[in-house]
């Protein structure tokens, strides 16, 4: 699909609809990016900055912000487009505009939405054709998020893709894949980012990458909001309005797209939905009612062409925002007022294999070749093969784990980090000012497994199974409240029930509680055993039935003994007692 210069300019011209980058050569005094000098380059971190830094000496409608730090030392940038100059949130808000936010270098090896935003937002500032679009939105751009990355500049790292010359690297400065941080937390960026996203609470989300997996026609692929995991007003509008203009309009602009490409083998069997847990940008960005795509560029494709294919999406996402402003503002406010008041909430998901959707798909057929390096039959796709055809697609999730909502979290002051990431997502928390005995359930943590080899710097637990407990507990003063009556529940719930699959349990938050603290010295306990057994006939009973049933167990006077001492009160309450409780009565609380 690479076009030449000549085409380009004539094509532009001809179909106002198919809107590319504007030529240098149609505007003096534009300035010009290092992709458009070279089609095969990107620009650097220095490059976007300093372009972005000309851009606003040039233009009123834009503000470029410094906010935080990244682990790169360097703080993230934000460059704001707002027609009417009013660069605040608050105030954007008001005036019942919808926020697009717009995020670039994840994973810099992938800057395709680098080049394209800078091409962008000069176009805009340029040309008051394009500013009609900006009349019900304001746009956000996040040049480059992973600093870090992006200064780790090499030539090879993306094996299997096709340029630029040069790119950044997917890792950031200490290593960590940031879509892959949003919950956790354990990057400078992500701390940052948490807090841009709230302060400006966008509608839509646009998280820029390029892919990897199997080879195809399209250039674009795109990933949205799994829609099954949004409220209903959100889904039925991102299903039935959403995405079938975002499709009609980029096939109009001549880059027609696909669902992405996630096969389990070869797209000839079928692709799958993409479940994006709440530790990917999209997922994150369903804890907040706001709907998301992630475009996924084609590997394999001219860099060119996936640059200004992702010009092309971001247009067509700026003109279904402007067109549908009323409608996604009237499905947001009544899936934020859903997540504020039900009272349950689906945890995690598994896809639906009995409702499949078929979906028309422009591919090319796989097939084997004996390779030159094993001699093994080797995966090629034939690009003399083309084909055009129906494939299965599988786009329905249903619930495989849901919770009743509590009235309130309490959460121990120890736990310092949790509450500072709840902040940081606007949740509203409380302190109690007196020290309380409240009548709470309690999680025991009854089994999960870890990662065998660390995932992102932590033993991700999954499978965790829980036992819950009434209990009366002791609280004191400092320690923390979160009620459930917020706009931010997704992400309170999601977050703080230990089950969940990115719960902060899952990312280690709450190791401390896996280890028992005290233990018992055999031939002391076994005269305390003894005479506790007498005292509890019951006990007894319970320990003849386990031996019967274990042979094991039968044969260790150890796990007997281990048996009766975490049956008796001297087995600390502590061990594997998950610390935040959840307050299931209204009560009045002291606390401010």
């Amino acid at each position: 699909m690479r076009q030449s210069f000549i085409f380009f300019l004539c094509f532009l011209f001809l179909n106002s609809n198919a809107q590319q980058p504007i030529s240098v050569a149609e505007k003096k005094n534009t300035p010009m990016t290092s992709f458009e000098q070279n089609p095969n380059t990107t620009a650097s971190y220095q490059e976007a900055i300093a372009f972005y830094e000309k851009l606003v000496k040039e233009s009123d409608l834009l503000q470029l912000s410094t906010h935080g730090s990244t682990d790169s030392g360097h703080p993230l940038h934000t460059i704001v487009l707002s027609k009417e100059k009013d660069f605040n949130p608050t105030s954007i808000r008001k005036k019942g505009k919808r926020i697009l936010l717009i995020n670039n270098a994840i994973h810099p090896g992938e800057p395709c939405g680098v080049d394209a935003s800078m091409m962008l937002l000069r176009d805009y500032i340029k040309d008051e054709q394009l500013q009609k679009k900006l009349d019900h939105l304001v746009i956000v751009v996040i040049p480059v998020y992973n600093i870090g990355g992006a200064l780790n500049r090499n030539s090879h790292s993306r094996t299997n893709q096709d340029g630029p010359e040069s790119y950044g690297f997917r890792g950031n400065a200490k290593n960590l894949d940031l879509n892959r941080d949003f919950i956790k937390c354990d990057s400078k960026n992500a701390q940052t980012f948490n807090q841009i996203f709230n302060t400006w609470q966008p509608d839509v989300f646009v998280d820029n990458h390029t892919s990897n997996g199997a080879d195809y026609q399209y250039t674009m692929t795109l990933i949205a909001t799994q829609h099954n995991k949004l409220e209903s007003p959100l889904a039925d509008y991102l299903i039935t309005q959403m995405l079938p203009k975002l499709y009609t309009d980029m096939e109009v602009q001549n880059w027609e797209m696909t669902p992405y490409v996630y096969a389990r083998k070869t797209p000839d069997d079928g692709i799958a939905g993409f479940l994006d847990l709440p530790r990917y940008s999209s997922g994150y960005a369903a804890l907040h009612n706001t709907i998301s795509f992630m475009p996924e560029t084609h590997m394999l494709k001219p860099y060119e062409d996936r640059v200004k294919s992702t010009y092309a999406f971001m247009d067509c996402m700026i003109k279904t925002i402007d067109a549908h402003h009323d409608a996604i503002g009237t499905a947001r406010t009544k899936a934020i007022e859903q997540t504020k008041t039900k009272s349950n909430f689906d945890l995690n998901w598994t896809m639906d294999r009995e409702k499949v959707d078929k979906v028309l798909f422009k591919g090319y057929e796989a097939k084997y070749k004996p390779s030159e390096v094993s001699g093994i039959d080797r995966l090629y796709y034939d690009h003399n093969a083309p084909y055009e055809k129906e494939i299965p697609f599988f786009n329905t999730y249903k619930a495989s784990l849901s919770v009743e909502k509590p009235v309130a979290y309490i959460i121990p002051q120890a736990y310092r980090e949790l509450i500072e990431r709840l902040q940081w997502n606007g949740v509203e928390v409380k302190r109690l000012t007196q020290n309380q005995s409240l009548n709470v359930e309690l999680y025991r943590i009854e089994d999960f497994e870890s990662s065998k080899s660390p995932y992102e710097g932590h033993y991700l637990h999954s499978k965790v199974t829980i036992k819950s407990k009434s209990v009366l507990w002791n609280y004191y003063k400092g320690d923390y409240i979160v009620y459930t009556n917020q706009n931010s529940n997704r992400y309170i719930i999601e977050t703080l029930e230990p089950h969940a699959p990115d719960s902060f349990f899952a990312w280690n938050f709450f190791d401390g509680i896996l280890a028992q603290k005290e233990y018992f010295s055999p031939y002391v306990f076994e005269d305390l055993a003894a005479q506790y057994l007498k005292e509890n006939p019951a006990l007894r009973a319970q320990l003849e039935a386990k031996k019967k049933e274990d042979a094991e167990f039968a044969k260790s006077a150890y796990a007997q003994l281990e048996f009766v001492y975490k049956n008796s009160p001297h087995y600390e309450p502590t061990h594997r007692m998950y610390p935040v409780a959840r307050l299931m009565s209204d009560v009045n609380l002291p606390a401010e």
